[in-house]
């Protein structure tokens, strides 16, 4: 009976995770089903377009040649037209003269006939008629402005769709993800000189395998890549995954999608756990402030935030500023029985804890204190973290304690003993914790400098820790474990950073 309920679970777990993929099937059917309606209508508006070029070209040249045979037409005209002038004036020059000539014969008189024979004889030497050229000083002729479209004719029948470029493959074994940064790199199938550039898109999701349509993000592109090869720097890792895809464009059109890839993009995401932090705290989302004023007003706020059950995570993108991003997104809590679930800090333990349990695996996280903060820590701790403990105090709690109040101290604490640390405190400190491997090791941010480590066995889920007085404090989540301090730590083997004075066993 056991074995057959088993199998059977088995099989409806099956037929749920076939339903599952079908179900996602059918929707990117109709995704791009819709999508083929939509680039239908785009591609005939391009090529109406197109084609309306071609007539606007076709008549400015229309244009240009008629107004070059007008302009032929009326110079030949004007030349001809004072050709004529002068010959109509010759020619009545000529037959007021031959008239002359004629009278002169019936003239009986000598010296008068002599006379007029002279003026006769001047009067032809000096007649137009005879310095005219009886030739047309143009043609009637227009060929020379005629047109021979026969070339152009079996041009335009000859024209047809560009050959649309193949899609690239993207080649998953040089794919990087380190750092918060991820390297993609894609070949073409088969080579391409007319290939002008490249479409990377991508989307964070928490689904592996093939990009879902519904319930995920739009995807976002990097036009114009010149190379075949993109790193995507400055992520903030807070979905499990990124869907990747490339596309290849020639001079006019862009071919098809590669087939995606799915990276994985682990990272600790916490929020700041505002509901059980000291009322001298003023707690959104990742930023911790004092509040002189005890908190008033805050309290209704926590209270809406708990029967929720969820909290507003603001997005830190992992930069060398530090600086927030100004996207948001909501996130559920992973860890509901931490939220709600223990009594606020109290007395002086101006503490807030962060939503989520580290229970395995190494992580990283980065925090900045305000320029006028005067006392702060940062650190771990177990859960049980009494409401008027703070931080370093307890051999259940490890932190580094900076103090600006009257000068400057920077040191380590756990179970209430310190090591002052002789290194000038960083703008931004990094918390590496490696819970499988013991290890807690504080960094500058920026340098990477290994501050501190702590060195023990942790045998109860770690929630990360914060104290602050006069002043606040910004965390960045969504941070893998940077390549730097992996190769530090690999390295360290108990360099003096290690104190064994605060190295234990935790219980």
């Amino acid at each position: 009976m056991e074995a057959q309920k088993e199998a059977l679970q088995r099989i409806i777990s099956t037929l749920a995770h076939k339903n599952d993929e079908i179900q996602n099937f059918i929707e990117t059917l109709n995704h791009t089903l819709k999508g083929v309606q939509a680039n239908a209508s785009s591609v005939i508006g391009e090529l109406d377009e197109e084609f309306d070029g071609l007539y606007s070209i076709l008549d400015e040249m229309k244009e240009s040649m008629t107004t070059s045979i007008k302009q032929a037409e009326a110079h030949k005209t004007q030349e001809l037209q004072n050709q004529l002038s002068q010959c109509s004036k010759s020619l009545e020059n000529s037959e007021e003269l031959l008239e002359f000539a004629t009278r002169s014969l019936d003239i009986k008189d000598t010296e008068e006939f002599s006379k007029a024979a002279r003026q006769i004889k001047d009067r032809v030497t000096m007649a137009p008629a005879f310095r005219l050229s009886l030739r047309p000083k143009v043609s009637d002729n227009m060929t020379h402005l005629m047109v021979d479209f026969s070339q152009e004719r079996q041009m335009l029948q000859a024209l047809k769709f560009l050959p649309v470029p193949r899609a690239p493959e993207i080649v998953l074994a040089d794919c990087l993800v380190a750092d918060n940064s991820v390297t993609i790199s894609w070949q073409m199938p088969e080579e391409d000189n007319k290939i002008d550039h490249y479409v990377l898109e991508y989307r964070k999701t928490n689904f592996d395998g093939l990009p879902r349509v519904k319930d995920e993000r739009c995807w976002e592109s990097i036009d114009y890549i010149k190379g075949t090869e993109y790193t995507l720097s400055g992520l903030r890792f807070d979905s499990k995954y990124m869907n990747f895809r490339v596309r290849a464009c020639n001079k006019a059109v862009a071919g098809d999608c590669s087939d995606p890839v799915t990276l994985e993009t682990k990272a600790l995401v916490f929020n700041l756990d505002g509901s059980s932090s000291h009322m001298n705290l003023k707690v959104e989302d990742s930023c911790v402030e004092w509040d002189s004023s005890g908190g008033k007003g805050q309290e209704n706020k926590v209270k809406g935030k708990e029967n929720k059950g969820s909290g507003q995570i603001t997005l830190l993108k992992n930069n060398t500023s530090g600086t927030p991003s100004p996207k948001r997104s909501s996130v559920s809590l992973r860890s509901p029985l931490i939220r709600g679930s223990r009594d606020r800090f109290t007395g002086e333990s101006y503490t807030v804890l962060g939503d989520t349990a580290i229970e395995s695996g190494q992580h990283y996280w980065e925090v900045k204190a305000q320029k006028d903060c005067k006392s702060y820590s940062v650190g771990v701790t177990y859960k049980n973290l009494g409401k008027f403990d703070q931080l370093g105090k307890t051999n259940t709690s490890w932190c580094v304690h900076i103090n600006n109040w009257l000068q400057t101290t920077f040191a380590a604490k756990h179970n209430n003993k310190a090591k002052v640390l002789d290194v000038v405190v960083p703008d931004r400190i990094g918390i590496y914790c490696d819970f499988d491997g013991g290890q807690l090791s504080f960094y500058n941010a920026s340098s990477k400098q290994l501050l501190y480590t702590f060195k023990t066995k942790f045998s109860q889920p770690l929630l990360p820790g914060f104290m602050v007085w006069c002043g606040g404090l910004t965390v960045t989540t969504g941070l893998q474990v940077p390549t730097a301090v992996k190769t530090l730590q690999k390295n360290e083997n108990g360099l003096s950073g290690s104190a064994s004075s605060l190295t234990n066993v935790a219980q």
